[in-house]
């Protein structure tokens, strides 16, 4: 015997998994596939008559009929002529909860791409249409932090190869300077170095200390890398106290020319649920309003009912049903995901009830511990949470974010693994930046406060949270 998913389950789980903007697009492309689907405008008054139990519907072959009576009743036997007499006058994808108002749309400024930047500024350069192409194929090998990550020999070759031209590497290297010299200084750059070095040779303050800086950078770059300060004082012949002063200079210089440079629509999370307080409740809604309102083409009624004297060859018919109950699971699949997400989001607001209440204090807790109240099975919590969001009144956050594995105190009490993270990071900011304190001192630390955690577990965290090792968070 084998477990089997039909086509109507796959559907669903596939539009479960689906963010909302996802969503969005989902619809619309099964709007354009699927005729008998249609678009509800949210001002269209909703009819409230009732269609009439006795209207009739369309005489379809005995074979049709019967393949209906399989495939369209559902357990509480809703049948496919109650679906049709009910719900194609307005049939909705879902209720609206809170507002009805629309939903703003703001218009977006038009923003010039660094690309465009770039290549604007390239025109006012002393070169030649051929050294222009060139200029135009590095910009667009440029990533979205600033670097070339592509060897000019190759871009050059590929170039000289396609376009007949002749530029020689030497030329290229040349124009390479030039771009790197635009405005952001040191876009472009091949290395971290080299970006650097760029940014302060440009550089307005003619000093000792640029001088110094761009020794440490061309010369000593291993040693600041890896803040072997003693060695740098020692090589430079210069006190700690003005070597402080050039690696100050160095820390403002920018290491990411590119970044910074995305577009609102780029950049931009849209919050799948919205949580809200009132007095001593929450109140949790699916923030589904811009999602299209669905029914089934009021159009295809005629086409199926016993007035149609003019009849229908089989052929269509059949289409019109497969389109029928390919629409019917469509919406259904929709509600349902609905349904299971806002059941999914009010347990995690019952269970982590100490964080949307203050910020703070999330609890132990994994996807076993939601699927055993709604009853469902593990991999569904898993498609809600992945790549959803929640909009608070502490912020946005991602739903992956309140779960956790759990520590367990000297006192018996368990405690996320997350607050043991921010509770590092508390003690690292706090440390005496000309000594930082060892994985081995801040495992002893929280040992110390009742956290039985280990070393190597205060390494795991430390790196999953992208802090360095001690010796590299020395600061002078």
């Amino acid at each position: 015997m084998q477990m089997k998913l039909t086509p109507q389950q796959v559907q669903y789980l596939q539009l479960l998994q689906l963010p909302v903007l996802a969503l969005e697009q989902r619809i619309k492309a099964e709007l354009e596939l699927n005729p008998l689907l249609e678009e509800v405008d949210e001002m269209e008054p909703v009819q409230e008559q009732e269609e009439s139990k006795e209207e009739e519907v369309a005489e379809l072959p005995e074979q049709t009929k019967t393949a209906e009576k399989e495939t369209s009743s559902s357990e509480d036997g809703y049948t496919f002529e109650d679906f049709m007499n009910d719900n194609l006058e307005g049939y909705k994808t879902h209720a609206i909860s809170g507002s009805d108002e629309e939903r703003d749309e703001f218009p977006q400024p038009a923003e010039v791409t660094l690309t465009q930047k770039l290549m604007d500024q390239i025109t006012m350069l002393d070169l030649t249409p051929d050294e222009k192409l060139l200029c135009e194929e590095i910009v667009g090998n440029i990533d979205e932090d600033g670097y070339l990550r592509r060897e000019l020999s190759l871009i050059i070759q590929d170039l000289n190869l396609s376009k007949g031209l002749s530029i020689t590497p030497e030329r290229g290297d040349e124009i390479l300077k030039m771009i790197q010299k635009l405005d952001p200084p040191g876009i472009g750059a091949r290395t971290l170095q080299e970006c650097l070095i760029v940014q302060l040779e440009i550089s307005e303050i003619n000093s000792t200390v640029t001088e110094q800086a761009l020794k440490i950078l061309r010369d000593h770059f291993e040693d600041f890398t890896m803040k072997h300060y003693e060695e740098l004082s020692k090589n430079l012949n210069i006190t700690t106290d003005q070597l402080k002063l050039i690696l100050d200079l160095i820390h403002k210089l920018n290491p990411k020319p590119g970044e910074g440079q995305f577009t609102a629509q780029q950049n931009y999370i849209v919050p799948d649920f919205t949580v809200e307080r009132d007095d001593d409740d929450f109140i949790v809604q699916l923030n589904d309003r811009s999602v299209p309102f669905l029914r089934i083409n009021r159009g295809y009624k005629d086409l199926m009912s016993k007035k149609n004297k003019s009849g229908n060859a089989d052929g269509v018919k059949d289409f019109i049903r497969k389109r029928f109950e390919a629409a019917k699971w469509f919406i259904a699949s929709i509600n349902q995901r609905r349904d299971t997400m806002m059941r999914v989001m009010r347990t995690i607001v019952e269970k982590q009830k100490a964080f949307f209440e203050t910020g703070e204090n999330l609890r132990p807790m994994i996807y076993k511990d939601i699927a055993e109240v709604i009853r469902m099975d593990i991999s569904t919590i898993s498609r809600v949470v992945n790549g959803k969001y929640v909009q608070t009144e502490y912020g946005v956050f991602e739903l992956r974010h309140f779960f956790s594995d759990k520590l367990t105190t000297s006192s018996g009490e368990e405690v996320s693994n997350k607050e043991v993270k921010k509770t590092i990071r508390g003690i690292i900011e706090a440390e005496d930046p000309n000594h930082p304190l060892s994985d081995d001192r801040i495992a002893e630390i929280l040992n110390n406060d009742g956290l039985n955690i280990a070393r190597r577990t205060v390494a795991k965290y430390r790196e999953a949270m992208k802090i360095p090792v001690a010796r590299l968070r020395r600061k002078i």
